[in-house]
């Protein structure tokens, strides 16, 4: 899975995406968690930046608190199960981000690690997102990270990571209409191993009240 993630900068974040105008005013991030909100990345009449919750709420959701469970879309059922099929059709984002925090398990123990690019550049994270409408009339934009099996760098940690798209790949991820079962599956695959790298950091992490730039050092 992807429990956590970081926007360790902002400086050439939005125009990294493609994003021109009226963009969301943000702070490196270094800890991001569920529940919070952060900048993705959609595509109108133009790529556009808009805040959004994590933890995906589907419109027909009956109690937001759902959200909390949906988190993460696995590649391999992505498109039948109700709560993301629709979302997959028409509502397919980007997550930016620096890296993200993965956790590897030895006996009771877990140690959270670091998965970044080797040249510590911006990335995206294949993402599908819903619009909610709340009891008062206004409306609640959430989104979920799509999960795949892991590469060669993040087996050694855990038996999932986020779906990264290669840049050339964006446009057709924000494309609009429905994508074929044959480009989801070259969409899906694990991102090539030999562009990334992970480190061990420190136990702090494990707290989403932790928010600094230490938490990504090497531990």
């Amino acid at each position: 899975m992807c429990g956590r993630f970081a926007i360790a900068y902002t400086m050439g974040l939005f125009a990294r995406f493609g994003v021109k105008e009226k963009v969301p005013e943000v702070v490196p991030r270094y800890n991001i968690a569920p529940t919070q909100s952060v900048p993705i990345i959609v595509r109108e009449s133009e790529r556009k930046a808009v805040m959004m919750r994590w933890g995906l709420v589907p419109f027909w959701a009956k109690d937001p608190k759902i959200g909390n469970r949906l988190i993460n879309a696995r590649a391999e059922t992505v498109s039948t199960k109700p709560a993301f099929r629709a979302s997959l059709k028409r509502k397919r984002c980007i997550v930016p981000t620096t890296g993200f925090y993965e956790w590897r398990r030895e006996g009771k123990a877990k140690t959270p690690f670091y998965a970044r690019m080797k040249d510590d550049s911006f990335f995206g994270m294949a993402g599908l997102y819903d619009q909610w409408r709340k009891p008062d009339g206004s409306t609640l934009l959430t989104f979920t990270i799509i999960t795949t099996t892991p590469n060669a760098v993040l087996e050694k940690i855990h038996n999932r990571m986020p779906v990264i798209l290669k840049p050339e790949k964006e446009d057709t991820w924000l494309s609009d209409g429905e994508l074929q079962a044959k480009v989801l599956s070259g969409l899906f695959k694990p991102y090539p191993s030999g562009s990334m790298a992970a480190h061990e950091v420190t136990k702090t992490v494990n707290s989403p009240m932790n928010d600094y730039a230490e938490l990504i050092l090497p531990a």
